[in-house]
């Protein structure tokens, strides 16, 4: 399987990089794009089998999957460069541009000359996918069940992936993509606060990272609704209950839901 990824930057080089170290794709079988010479340097001392180059799409036309790993004011220039070099019959075409609908996307691949439609996937992960721990939605347009099976598991190297209508991909980009910034923020501030109480940051830190990662692990693995876990530590008159208390008088659940909300807006184009 040979994939294609227009865009070497963070994103885009994160990817490679993932799928690397995953066992579904060789390095060899990886081609990116870019015209910055730093970003394909990067990925070349990463691992020197992955093909890259900054010709215009010069191996689009050999890959089963291209990945559009570019800004999204920028994708609709790159589709219509590349358009007639494409195979909407076999070729898998994955826009990780965000706010840009499938309807933009058709547009922008639209050809007389075409006998069908292009296979195209709208992909939002997050910047975990650096070390393969993603939260990545997947919407698909044209494609087969098998073909929404391969571009799930091709995301699945790089942590988990999910299906979901187009309609929720503004609301799965808060919660999943937003929503890394999101829990930095609470990182920094409870960092903050263990140094207002007598830690040193570095110190604050660990604690912090440790604990919210044990949260993580322990809502995993029981299945459990977040409140249970927190019954269980909340004892009457306890410290846990106090410090929940004061938080929710501060508006800590509704400046979350608002925070989703206010980024949770709809495709731009």
């Amino acid at each position: 399987m040979r994939i294609t990824i227009i865009g070497g930057g963070n994103m885009g080089g994160a990817i490679a990089m993932g799928l690397v170290r995953g066992t579904l794709v060789k390095a060899d079988e990886i081609s990116v794009v870019d015209f910055s010479q730093a970003s394909l340097d990067k990925l070349k001392a990463f691992n020197s089998d992955i093909n890259v180059t900054k010709e215009a799409y010069g191996r689009v036309k050999d890959a089963d999957i291209i990945i559009f790993a570019v800004k999204p004011w920028q994708i609709q220039g790159v589709m219509e460069d590349i358009k007639f070099k494409l195979n909407y019959e076999k070729q898998l075409l994955v826009s990780i541009a965000a706010g840009v609908s499938f309807d933009a996307l058709n547009r922008y691949l639209k050809r007389d000359d075409a006998s069908s439609l292009p296979i195209l996937f709208r992909v939002i992960p997050n910047t975990a996918i650096a070390v393969r721990q993603s939260m990545t939605v997947v919407a698909s347009c044209n494609a087969s069940s098998g073909q929404e099976k391969l571009i799930l598991d091709v995301f699945n190297e790089l942590g988990k992936a999910i299906s979901i209508p187009e309609s929720q991909m503004a609301a799965a980009t808060a919660l999943g993509s937003c929503g890394t910034a999101f829990a930095m923020r609470y990182v920094r501030a409870a960092c903050e606060g263990g140094v207002e109480l007598g830690f040193y940051p570095d110190a604050a830190k660990e604690i912090v990272l440790q604990t919210i990662k044990g949260a993580v692990e322990l809502l995993t693995a029981s299945g459990n609704h977040p409140e249970a876990e927190i019954d269980k530590v909340s004892t009457p008159g306890g410290f846990t209950i106090k410090g929940l208390n004061a938080m929710e008088e501060a508006g800590f659940t509704s400046a979350v839901i608002k925070g989703l909300r206010a980024s949770g807006v709809q495709d731009v184009v």
